[in-house]
């Protein structure tokens, strides 16, 4: 889930949602649905629990809108949707992200689960992208077994 005003109204292309979809194919991650939205909180929101409610995917990952500028509701709007936090991931992907660029900081990604989704934030660069999901493709089979009980 691409989230993007200048994308959702095709002035720019997507280039973030599209090296998330390789990075999560490349670890066997079955792509179930794309999508670009606006930087509109409730869209956010509402396609988030849509999504989870329906239980019929495991991950939801989301690029762009972490940042500080002031169309970034990303994390808002998940914690709004999320029931429990998983800190450890964003976390973690700061930690690692800040080893590459001290921009990592500004970071304002959340991940959490609602049901049995795990909601993941990553920046919305192509390059933040893949290196935040990086670093925890190898954690993210055994969360989501945990999350399938």
């Amino acid at each position: 889930m691409t989230i993007s005003d200048s994308a959702s109204r095709g002035e720019r292309e997507d280039l973030s949602g599209p090296v998330v979809v390789g990075g999560l194919a490349a670890i066997g991650v079955e792509i179930v649905r794309t999508m670009i939205l606006p930087d509109e909180r409730s869209l956010i929101a509402a396609r988030l629990r849509e999504m989870a409610d329906a239980e019929e995917v495991d991950l939801i990952v989301t690029t762009g809108g972490t940042g500080f500028a002031p169309r970034d509701i990303t994390p808002e709007a998940t914690r709004e949707v999320i029931e429990r936090e998983a800190p450890g991931l964003a976390e973690l992907m700061r930690q690692e992200s800040l080893k590459i660029t001290p921009l990592a900081a500004l970071s304002r990604s959340v991940c959490g689960i609602r049901h049995r989704t795990l909601i993941v934030n990553l920046p919305g660069s192509p390059r933040g992208a893949r290196e935040n999901l990086g670093a925890i493709t190898r954690l993210l089979p055994h969360a989501i077994s945990l999350l399938r009980g």
